[in-house]
């Protein structure tokens, strides 16, 4: 797989995201679905707390992955939905710190919405991944 990082401007790479990815020579896609802050059993965790629903949502998509063969790494859009982008900013290097580890900027959108499908949940994580 070869992936090619296409910025016509800078400024999103310093926050952890490429404005557009040409993949090539790829053989599989998966299509993640929206991954919150909750256990093996689909319960909530960490009611109120952004930071660690934000951390538990980013071990379930990459548990995603992992199940599929991938990592991080193969990730090449990222969908952020929250109920509160004021919020989440603060903990935005969170996110950003494990893509870079991963030496990922995959692209990525931040929506604010009005709740998630599991109430108190503040962030949904979605993923789109090529290897």
């Amino acid at each position: 797989m070869e992936r090619t990082a296409v910025n016509p401007v800078t400024w999103s790479v310093e926050l952890g995201f490429n404005q557009g990815e040409l993949v090539s020579g790829h053989t599989r896609t998966l299509y993640c679905s929206g991954q919150t802050a909750t256990d093996p059993d689909g319960k909530p965790q960490h009611d109120g707390d952004m930071a660690a629903q934000l951390a538990l949502s980013l071990d379930n998509l990459e548990a995603v992955l992992t199940h599929a063969g991938m990592s991080l790494a193969n990730l090449v859009r990222l969908n952020v939905y929250t109920t509160d982008v004021d919020r989440l900013f603060p903990h935005y290097g969170l996110l950003a710190s494990r893509l870079t580890t991963a030496g990922v900027a995959p692209t990525t959108t931040m929506l604010g919405v009005s709740r998630l499908a599991i109430p108190g949940q503040l962030v949904e994580l979605e993923g789109t991944a090529v290897g």
